[in-house]
């Protein structure tokens, strides 16, 4: 029988703060991470608005020289995973470091590097690149230098799933440990896409709200992103890191951590339909979550929250609301459904792995985090989605749906751990 896997440590790099702690404190707050983009000049920009990281200055956590050489994405992921491996007590740990694993994802990479090396290039000639240019660039750079800052030697790799890409990182990290190959893996994924050529190209797909802080202020109904309400117009880019510890239950025992949660389950399936828009069945996803289920051998009844993909796009929360029925039937209404995108804004791939992190925190806490900006109800999404305000409830059994481009679908099951 293959073993548990267990979460031993967390570190996040959000919107909404610079540690989990923080992050958490701020998110059951109902608190917004939206605020003007600082990151370039919008003024030319139908979009004026992100989930920014703020007051993160890189030579505060790790020395100047690596900053200068790391993309901002590998930055985030630099600070998380430290963050992680201290609670989970793994950093020194006289283990065998060919059996740790470093699965950390990244949807699009080094996208700062390539679009200001793109007008080094054209301004200045090829003789003016960074010699460093392509490790800032390259998706799996995180993982590489997150393995190089702490020496382990186990299987090494990013997963590219678009915005799932965080979510399925953790699990390919779940199949490992299950199959025997490592005891222990640094998993989850790092995104920094607030860029011109980021914010411009998502517009350009007719997937971003355009609401302005001069609306958000004459209005409080007029908050973005809106996920689950009828007004949603479209998703707030975010950016950030998150990453989990995960040990086979009996490593995490043997060197006596603390187990914060089980992940139970993971499964992924591909709807085949379309590669920007998800099926309006939402079947794919529908047979995600329950395949995840059934690998974490939960019944339907047990499920006691479930953070949504809900990225406030028209199509998206459309389908996910009907793949939660269609997976979950009469019981999906009685289940406590949130987005906190709402807060965070849309991580791209970092995203589903932060969720996850908040499904650990609900189970520990007993606290659902709300859907803020929730002001008009869509007849068409009917569940409960916890609007604006968090809600005490004991949670056992937690689902974090992520999906992506490409009509990618993760879904990871976690468990309080007894």
């Amino acid at each position: 029988m293959a073993e548990r896997v267990v979460i031993t440590g967390m570190g996040a790099v959000s919107p909404l703060g610079l540690t989990v702690e923080r992050t958490w404190d701020r998110l059951v707050n109902g608190v917004s991470g939206v605020g003007p983009i600082t990151l370039f000049d919008p003024s030319d920009y139908p979009v004026q608005i992100a989930c920014e990281v703020k007051d993160f200055v890189p030579e505060e956590h790790m020395p100047a020289r690596d900053a200068r050489r790391r993309d901002r994405f590998e930055q985030f992921a630099s600070v998380a995973s430290t963050e992680a491996l201290a609670q989970a007590g793994l950093e020194g740990y006289p283990g065998d470091p060919r059996r740790i694993g470093v699965i950390v994802s990244s949807a699009i990479g080094g996208i700062h590097t390539i679009q200001e090396s793109t007008y080094q290039l054209r301004d200045e000639g090829p003789r003016r690149l960074s010699p460093f240019a392509i490790p800032m660039m390259m998706a799996n750079g995180a993982a590489g230098l997150i393995a190089i800052d702490h020496e382990f030697q186990g299987p090494c790799f990013s997963v590219s799933s678009a915005c799932a890409s965080g979510a399925d990182g953790i699990g390919v990290a779940w199949c490992l440990l299950r199959a025997g190959a490592i005891d222990a893996a640094v998993s989850g994924a790092s995104e920094a896409t607030i860029t011109q050529i980021g914010i411009g190209a998502f517009d350009r797909l007719g997937a971003m709200s355009r609401r302005t802080l001069q609306d958000l202020r004459l209005s409080p109904s007029a908050g973005a992103p809106k996920p689950f309400d009828k007004e949603r117009d479209g998703l707030v880019m975010g950016e950030g890191a998150a990453i989990l510890i995960l040990e086979t239950e009996s490593h995490a025992r043997q060197r006596g951590a603390e187990i914060l949660a089980e992940l139970a389950g993971y499964a992924a399936t591909a709807d085949a339909f379309h590669i920007t828009a998800p099926s309006e069945d939402g079947a794919g996803s529908a047979q995600a979550m329950s395949q995840a289920l059934r690998a974490a051998g939960i019944p339907l009844d047990q499920i006691d929250y479930i953070n949504a993909h809900g990225t406030a796009t028209p199509l998206n929360d459309l389908s996910e609301t009907r793949a939660i029925k269609t997976s979950l039937g009469q019981i999906a209404y009685n289940i406590p459904v949130s987005s906190t995108k709402s807060m965070t804004g849309h991580m791209m791939g970092a995203t589903g792995a932060l969720e996850a992190i908040f499904c650990v925190q609900a189970i520990h806490h007993g606290v659902i985090p709300p859907t803020i900006n929730y002001h008009t109800p869509d007849p068409e999404c009917d569940l409960d989605y916890v609007p604006n305000q968090a809600r005490q409830k004991r949670v056992r059994v937690a689902m974090s749906n992520a999906f992506g481009f490409g009509g990618h679908n993760a879904v990871l099951v976690l468990r309080e751990y007894n």
